[in-house]
């Protein structure tokens, strides 16, 4: 069995709210074995006779599109690309640890172009800052993230990225703790 972790974007956000047992449930539908969720914001954790993240993540959409009757965006990632997430060193240690700054790490379905990667990078202001490593971007943010204006910039507008979910570099570490990779 291979383990994974989803992360859904959008889920309890506006009119799209789940109770996590009706979302387990949807997992549990598609054949998915060990499901969990973690914390209600849309991370699932399963595991799945399929290795494949890109088909595992079109399934996973087709069938909460039916079942939820709206479009999910889904991020399928194994637990030991999540450690990796959590363990990267997007930032200096010192701006990643200190108290005012939150890092947040934001998943894409395929790497970034190079010219999309360059562009988000140069978006920096001076309380935001981007690294982007393989399907992911690490967003630095040294004020409270919901005072930022730099998601509402002409910059970063123009860039048109794709669909991502993103969540606060804490609940990844947490998600890395709580469900290692098994060994073996």
């Amino acid at each position: 069995m291979h383990h994974h972790i989803a992360f859904l974007r959008g889920i309890n956000l506006g009119k799209r709210r789940i109770k996590m047992d009706r979302l387990r449930e949807c997992f549990e539908e598609l054949k998915f074995a060990d499901v969990e969720t973690f914390i209600a914001s849309g991370n699932v954790v399963f595991t799945s006779k399929a290795a494949d993240s890109r088909k595992l993540e079109r399934q996973i959409q087709d069938h909460l599109k039916k079942s939820l009757g709206y479009e999910v965006d889904t991020f399928v990632r194994t637990r030991a690309e999540v450690a990796a997430v959590a363990a990267f060193p997007a930032f200096t240690k010192a701006q990643m640890e200190h108290e005012d700054h939150s890092v947040y790490v934001g998943f894409f379905a395929e790497p970034l172009t190079a010219a999309q990667s360059r562009g988000l990078v140069a978006c920096r202001t001076d309380v935001d800052e981007f690294r982007v490593e393989g399907r992911e971007y690490y967003w630095l943010c040294r004020i409270r993230s919901s005072d930022s204006k730099v998601w509402a910039s002409p910059q970063l507008r123009a860039l048109k990225l794709p669909s991502s979910s993103m969540r606060n570099l804490t609940t990844i570490r947490k998600l890395a703790a709580l469900y290692p990779t098994p060994a073996g």
